[in-house]
């Protein structure tokens, strides 16, 4: 996934200081959440789990979900509509996963098995695309299925996906291409949430779609601008441990300037005061003003997200076809400046691998071109002049767009890093869209860029493969395989691994398939970014997990 919050501990892991303690939580009054970005799309086809800041997953239910606790408990995957995460045959190509009993929508009617079936099958409608990419790939006939609303090869309308198959009411069974031991992680995607095929309107279902979560909704303004969500009288809280839901009403409104946003949950007036964000940052004078009131510190929540931002090479473009090269840029990167441009210390962690510094990603500690915490140009020059680069000069492409990640800002930090080092770098700035355009493509690649990269759920899979799988290689689309390394050795690692049922096995495994990656030089980690978001004064039970680091609104109280 190529997040934009991602897009993340909480109060016990360097969290906020208040609000998960004081007051009892309890039931009633109204939630504000106060974003920049609209929540649109508002369809379980077309949306991850994650997306929205915990949002729709307060209306649509999945097979599983992730842990509603802070920090690292937060990172397992657990039961949700299925009584567990999922029994595997021998080789984990096929999965099976039973109903609870007692589920029902929002009207009343009972939840099935069926329904999850046809959940899976809509999203892949074209009309209704830009969901979780997996199915397509894992599910037997998923590359060429084209949804229910298309006749299929034999002139048949709305047929269904034979690999997903439906016993009774309450099972139902998934058939893979290959092994997959994290499918209870896919499970928890929105593309599992059940969807009645009589209540289907298409395009439009996003307008009015049936709940299986503990809210319903009761408007939806501008395409998410404003989303206001009821209580479902037919959720029953026995049924689903995970989600609290404390407040009657979570009245959601977007496309808000960020300073406005912060402004507003700083000040706490009326409806403010019972005010959270899933999406604004802090930004490093905001945090200077904060750190003097003590007040509004202690209402200020820290995330740390599966993400990692990074230097990427392409190997196919001189001279960086060069590991001497790689090498060389590796050792004078200079963390401190590059931390400073990125918003401080506050806001940036330095990284020397590629995986996050989480357990769950399998994260191994390794810094193949240690060179301190400001760089060691004296080492780089070394290399350069042994592998006869004499007054080398190269291009960095980087995005315009102020987003403190792949910003201007963190281009000249390498720039002048490299410049110590006898490197000339020049700067290439491109808007947002044409910038993605040329990083994720196989063919017109620079040779050096700034890129980021998030994982759709807690693990070494989703982080490693797309970006060194050589099978993921997209000659005519999005390629995030950066270096388009395609290594025999390294593609079986990933499949074993991927026949793994044992996530702990797997995370171990994970870790050093990035230790030997990383002896190539195929990028340069930067940072791991950190999240700092202020809640309303009136908001309590603050639960921020490493699964996506922004405050979980099924959690929260309001006074």
């Amino acid at each position: 996934m190529v997040s934009s919050a991602a897009a993340c501990a909480g109060p016990k892991d360097g969290g906020a200081e208040g609000g998960a303690g004081g007051d009892e939580p309890r039931r009633g009054g109204t939630l504000t959440v106060l974003n920049a970005e609209p929540q649109t799309d508002f369809d379980p086809a077309r949306l991850y789990t994650s997306g929205g800041g915990n949002v729709p997953s307060l209306v649509f239910r999945t097979l599983t979900t992730r842990n509603r606790e802070d920090g690292a408990a937060g990172t397992e995957v657990v039961p949700d509509l299925a009584t567990d995460t999922g029994r595997p045959n021998k080789d984990a190509t096929v999965w099976t996963y039973t109903l609870k009993e007692g589920l029902k929508y929002e009207d009343g009617t009972p939840i099935t098995s069926a329904d999850v079936k046809y959940g899976i099958e809509r999203s892949f409608a074209a009309e209704l695309s830009g969901g979780a990419p997996y199915l397509r790939d894992w599910l037997i006939g998923g590359d060429t299925y084209q949804g229910p609303f298309k006749a299929g090869a034999d002139g048949e309308k709305g047929k269904g996906l034979a690999s997903i198959v439906v016993p009774d009411d309450r099972t139902i069974v998934f058939k893979l291409r290959k092994p997959e031991g994290e499918f209870p992680y896919l499970a928890t995607q929105t593309q599992f949430t059940p969807v009645p095929k009589d209540r289907d309107t298409g395009t439009r279902y996003e307008e009015r779609p049936l709940s299986s979560g503990p809210y319903r909704v009761v408007e939806n303004e501008n395409d998410g601008e404003r989303l206001v969500l009821k209580r479902n009288p037919h959720w029953d809280e026995k049924t689903d441990p995970e989600r609290k839901a404390y407040p009657d009403t979570i009245d959601v409104r977007s496309g808000l300037d960020p300073a406005v946003i912060n402004q507003r949950l700083s000040t706490g007036s009326g409806a403010d005061a019972s005010a959270v964000t899933t999406d604004t940052n802090l930004g490093p004078a905001e945090l200077a003003r904060i750190g003097d009131d003590k007040e509004l510190a202690g209402r200020v929540g820290t995330g740390r997200f599966g993400y990692v931002n990074y230097l990427a090479f392409n190997p196919k473009v001189k001279p960086f076809d060069d590991i001497a090269v790689r090498k060389a840029i590796s050792y004078a990167v200079n963390r401190t400046s590059v931390i400073n441009a990125a918003g401080g210390s506050a806001l940036a962690e330095p990284a020397t691998t590629f995986l996050p510094e989480q357990k769950a990603f399998g994260h191994t500690a390794y810094d193949h071109f240690p060179a301190g915490k400001t760089g060691d140009p004296d080492k780089a020059r070394q290399l350069l002049k042994k592998a006869g680069h004499q007054n080398l000069t190269i291009t960095l492409t980087h995005s315009t767009e102020q987003n403190r990640q792949t910003s201007p800002e963190v281009a000249t930090a390498v720039q002048e890093a490299l410049k110590k080092a006898g490197i000339t770098v020049e700067l290439q700035g491109l808007e947002s869209n044409a910038f993605n355009e040329r990083r994720w493509s196989a063919k017109k690649a620079p040779g050096f860029f700034l890129s980021r990269w998030g994982a759709d759920w807690p693990s070494g899979a989703p982080f490693l493969a797309p970006i060194f799988d050589g099978r993921q290689i997209v000659e005519d689309g999005s390629n995030y395989n950066h270096a388009q390394l395609d290594d025999p050795a390294v593609n079986n690692e990933i499949d074993e691994i991927n026949k793994l049922t044992d996530l702990d096995a797997a995370a171990e495994r994970w870790g050093a398939l990035d230790r030997r990656i990383g002896e190539r030089a195929l990028d340069v980690p930067l940072f791991h970014p950190v999240y700092k978001r202020l809640y309303g004064k009136n908001v309590k039970n603050v639960v921020i997990s490493d699964w996506t680091g922004v405050l979980d609104i099924s959690q929260v109280s309001v006074k």
